[in-house]
């Protein structure tokens, strides 16, 4: 039995190709991306880590914070969840060298929190924690926002490059319930928003 010979891949003059947007070959441009994924209602947290000291006989290390909207739980045994950074970011480069971080889980009415730590060219890391409570993480150091509805201290069990971002896969060391009072803080429609 015969097989047909290969067509070629050359489109037939009477079909026009599919049109790309600029910059990207598969067809979608960044700014239909972001609207189609802006209708993803996300929980926000507050993503946290303690940069250790340079030199041990110098000044103590910095506390460093940032809001994420890209958070889930991976895996239940082990206990895993993952985070997604932005290549170059300040946390994205802390995390590459301290595998210790946290994570708080926002409530409704701490928006002012995740507007605080998402704003471009903003003032240090030290004035941003200024007037936030919270404590340590017994196992990560790392700042655990009081009156969040949940914190989650983690280590860094894997670092994926994806794109231009890197997907940080933790195990989680330690979770607590600060505060049972009100409902999630989300993020839809480039908006922070409460369930009510």
């Amino acid at each position: 039995m015969k097989t047909p010979p290969a067509t070629s891949a050359v489109p037939s003059p009477h079909v026009p190709p599919p049109s790309r947007s600029a910059g990207h070959s598969e067809g979608v441009s960044n700014d239909e991306f972001r609207t189609a994924l802006s209708r993803l209602a996300a929980g926000v947290v507050l993503l946290t880590s303690h940069e250790a000291a340079l030199d041990p006989d110098g000044p103590v290390g910095e506390d460093a914070g940032m809001t994420a909207t890209s958070f889930m739980s991976v895996s239940l045994d082990p206990p895993l969840v993952l985070v997604s950074l932005r290549n170059g970011s300040r946390m994205d480069d802390l995390l590459d060298e301290q595998p210790l971080w946290a994570v708080s889980l926002l409530s409704e009415s701490q928006s002012h929190i995740a507007g605080r730590f998402a704003m471009k060219g903003r003032i240090s890391d030290r004035l941003l924690f200024e007037d936030i409570p919270y404590v340590r993480g017994p196992h990560t150091g790392a700042p655990l926002v009081g009156g969040a509805l949940a914190t989650l201290e983690c280590r860094t069990e894997q670092l994926v490059p994806a794109g231009d971002h890197t997907l940080v896969i933790g195990r989680v060391l330690g979770a607590a319930l600060p505060s049972a009072d009100g409902g999630p803080l989300t993020y839809f429609r480039g908006r922070y928003r409460s369930l009510g």
